[in-house]
């Protein structure tokens, strides 16, 4: 499958050729410049906080991709109403096929960061076997090849995205909400260490280069 990481957690997929998977255009600090891109078949949207979802990049986003679909939770599709946003509700447990590439939820809540502080629904997506979780740790029912792994955030730990990683297993893993990073920041070098050391294959992903994994 072909990856480009965009920024923070957006990024596009490309299961197989003509099929091309954008996942939360959050606001630009967090997630670059996303609205020039072309060709994209879906969006992905796992919530509603601003480093995930930015209602005018989303809408230029559609406004170059007219054929898009968006698929996202009914928490999130009450801010698309607003924008007058048409969208696609797809919630644990359910699935999708889009031009022979299966779309899975699960999961259905946030992380939590403090108490009920930033509770809002979350649901991750499997796109056929590459999992994103959002900004949780939900297991999905599915063997997973790929992982789209959050290593930081003020709902995340370290320890509990290594233990996570290794549970599913998958055969390669690359990191995701991690735009709030300076270069130096360990969580990258922390999480590859113990998970290459468990034997699985992590890869940082270069912003903006398509890299086959």
């Amino acid at each position: 499958m072909k990856v480009t990481k965009l920024g923070h957690c957006c990024f596009i997929a490309e299961p197989r050729d003509g099929v091309r998977i954008m996942t939360d255009p959050g606001a630009p600090d967090y997630s670059g410049l996303p609205v020039s891109e072309t060709n994209i078949s879906l969006v992905l949207i796992t919530h509603e906080h601003a480093d995930h979802l930015h209602i005018d990049s989303l809408k230029e986003i559609l406004k170059n991709n007219p054929e898009c679909v968006v698929i996202t939770n009914a928490s999130v599709g009450k801010l698309l109403d607003e924008a007058r946003i048409q969208y696609t509700i797809l919630e644990e447990g359910e699935k999708l096929e889009v031009k022979g590439v299966m779309i899975k939820s699960f999961g259905n809540v946030h992380a939590e960061i403090y108490e009920d502080f930033g509770q809002v629904q979350n649901t991750g997506y499997m796109i056929d076997s590459l999992c994103y979780p959002g900004d949780s740790f939900s297991y999905p029912d599915a063997d997973v090849d790929i992982l789209a792994l959050p290593v930081a955030g003020p709902w995340l730990k370290i320890k509990d995205a290594i233990e996570y990683a290794k549970n599913i297993r998958p055969r390669i893993i690359f990191p995701v909400h991690d735009g709030y990073l300076e270069d130096y920041a360990p969580q990258w070098r922390i999480t590859e260490h113990f998970i290459t050391d468990s034997g699985f294959k992590f890869k940082k992903l270069e912003i903006n280069k398509e890299e086959e994994l």
